[in-house]
């Protein structure tokens, strides 16, 4: 009876209507007493066969058994057709859209983080000439040997600077850096010592053609001078980047520096033999040198003035002095 009906729901499902032609048969034997007869009346359904799921038709051809149902229900003939996959269309983008994409959103990440940067650095070089003022008038007025130069005392100095937005047009430019005086004597002679209690100058007693005569002390310095920039220029401007800022500005502000090294040097010939003897040594200035920075600046040169509050030597140990510098910044 099973066999049966296996049989009839499979010939149901693959023939609409019985044909006058011999069938073409094949019986599948399931277990001892059981079979399954698939007769092909027509070779063009071998090729509708290849698309049948057949595990769903066996599916529910044995739950019927199960179920001892026996009636004859007809089912349309897609129902045990395979699902073909469904390719979904993803839409390409052109080349062209895609670099522009790209360059879009890096313009956008470089524009947001130009607007949230708030500082900015660059490199300055200060060079101009130094002098120093004692009891505010110079040393010249009295013919004193330690009289500079105002021509060959340079002062040079380098400085990382860092320049922060406060507000629009107020900003904090706050710098590190290292800078030379030079004490360039007006006297040639000069010859610069010191004893237990002071440091001396004298006139060199040598039977010599003195050429030059001079003191040179470095500092690390730190500074920190607010500025005023009616232009708002972001960047402190620098003639080496060529970021010409065509704005008008000001400021002073504190430094304070600490000595790292000082000496003397002279130059001088003896019987047509060239000498440049130098002394390194403290000469009792003062480690620390503490002031005020005044700078004023257009396009990408600034002027600048520096002027000590403290005292060049140590009280009592050298002639009352205030240093002073001033130049371009660039």
């Amino acid at each position: 009876m099973k066999t049966f009906y296996a049989s009839a729901l499979i010939l149901i499902s693959m023939i609409s209507h019985a044909q006058t032609k011999p069938a073409d048969t094949v019986i599948i034997k399931v277990g001892e007493r059981s079979k399954i007869i698939v007769a092909i009346q027509d070779k063009k359904d071998l090729e509708t066969m290849k698309q049948y799921d057949f595990q769903k038709l066996m599916n529910d051809l044995i739950a019927k058994l199960e179920e001892k149902d026996t009636t004859n229900q007809h089912k349309p003939a897609g129902e045990y057709l395979k699902e073909e996959p469904v390719e979904k269309e993803v839409p390409l983008l052109e080349e062209n859209n895609e670099e522009d994409f790209e360059e879009e959103n890096w313009t956008s990440h470089k524009k947001e983080n130009r607007h949230r940067r708030r500082t900015y650095h660059s490199i300055n070089f200060d060079l101009g000439t130094n002098n120093y003022l004692s009891d505010g008038t110079f040393p010249d007025q009295d013919n004193s040997l330690y009289t500079v130069k105002p021509w060959g005392s340079w002062y040079v100095g380098i400085n990382s600077t860092q320049r922060t937005r406060v507000s629009n047009n107020f900003f904090l430019e706050w710098a590190l850096g290292v800078s030379w005086y030079n004490f360039k004597f007006q006297n040639e002679q000069t010859l610069i010592t010191k004893d237990d209690n002071s440091v001396l100058f004298t006139l060199d007693q040598r039977e010599a053609d003195f050429k030059k005569s001079k003191l040179t002390a470095t500092y690390l310095n730190a500074s920190l001078v607010p500025m005023i920039d009616f232009g708002g220029n972001r960047r402190k401007p620098s003639f080496f980047d060529g970021d010409n800022a065509d704005s008008f500005r000001i400021g002073a502000g504190p430094y304070v520096g600490y000595r790292i090294d000082s000496y003397s040097k002279q130059k001088f010939e003896v019987n047509g033999d060239e000498q440049k003897p130098r002394d390194h040594d403290n000469f009792y200035l003062n480690n620390l040198r503490y002031g005020i920075r005044m700078q004023m600046g257009f396009d990408d040169v600034d002027f600048f003035f520096n002027y000590d509050l403290n005292e060049l030597f140590i009280e009592n140990k050298g002639p009352k002095l205030n240093a002073f510098s001033f130049g371009i910044t660039f």
